[in-house]
């Protein structure tokens, strides 16, 4: 038996605008899009996808899970992830070799730096 990652649902107050977000951020593509959904993809057939799905719910505290990015330049990536709308967000982090920011929803996710 095989589990295979499919994708990953993020919750949205507006999965249009915010799956088109990041969709700009990562240069990926439009996979699918209907009134409750936005779903994105590293490229056409890829795996896992990005989908972005309605709620009224307010977004409220730390998430629980969250992703991480390692760039070819962090400084760069970051100016370019904030330029985008993209906010820095303090969850405790401290001093660290990672930057943390969130989306315009307010997801938290890291730019690692370079490998």
């Amino acid at each position: 038996m095989a589990l295979h990652w499919e994708e990953v649902v993020v919750d949205s107050r507006d999965p249009i605008a915010l799956g088109g977000w990041w969709l700009r951020a990562l240069g990926w593509v439009e996979v699918g899009r209907d009134e409750d959904g936005f779903e994105i993809a590293p490229a056409e057939g890829a795996h896992p996808t990005l989908y972005f799905g309605h709620t009224d719910e307010e977004k409220v505290g730390k998430n629980r899970l969250h992703l991480d990015f390692v760039p070819d330049d962090q400084a760069a990536e970051v100016d370019r992830l904030l330029a985008l709308g993209a906010s820095r967000a303090d969850i405790g982090q401290h001093d660290v070799p990672w930057v943390v920011l969130a989306d315009p929803e307010g997801n938290e996710f890291c730019v690692l730096s370079a490998r």
